[in-house]
């Protein structure tokens, strides 16, 4: 069984930024891809960003292009996603997910998934 864990959410204003970390433990991690989605009260999953384990290419939603920067640590086993020009918008439950295989975008490719970490931005 593969556990994560994210941290470093909080209240920050709008334009703030905040450090989100995902780290993986468990039996032998092995995953291609790594994903971080986020869930707003009263909306559906929707997806931040990935990234490729093995040359680290990435991928972001449109709304967080320019602003999240996802990158990882493979021998921590680690995965972050740096959050700058924070917007109230970007209020959520943030999760780190991954395993699986298939289209990086999507909530079903990924088998693990973490507790969330809560973002807030205050307007």
């Amino acid at each position: 069984q593969v556990q994560l864990v994210e941290s470093g959410g909080g209240l920050v204003q709008a334009g703030g930024s905040l450090r989100l970390s995902c780290a993986a433990s468990g039996r032998t991690f092995s995953s291609d891809a790594m994903g971080w989605f986020r869930q707003a009260p009263g909306k559906e999953r929707e997806f931040v960003a990935a990234i490729r384990w093995s040359g680290g290419r990435t991928y972001y939603a449109d709304s967080v292009k320019g602003r999240f920067t996802i990158s990882s640590d493979n021998a921590k086993n680690t995965m972050y996603l740096q959050m700058n020009s924070l917007k109230p918008e970007d209020t959520a439950l943030y999760y780190c997910a991954a395993g699986g295989v298939g289209n990086v975008y999507t909530s079903r490719r990924y088998d693990y998934w973490g507790q969330g970490t809560q973002v807030t931005v205050s307007s």
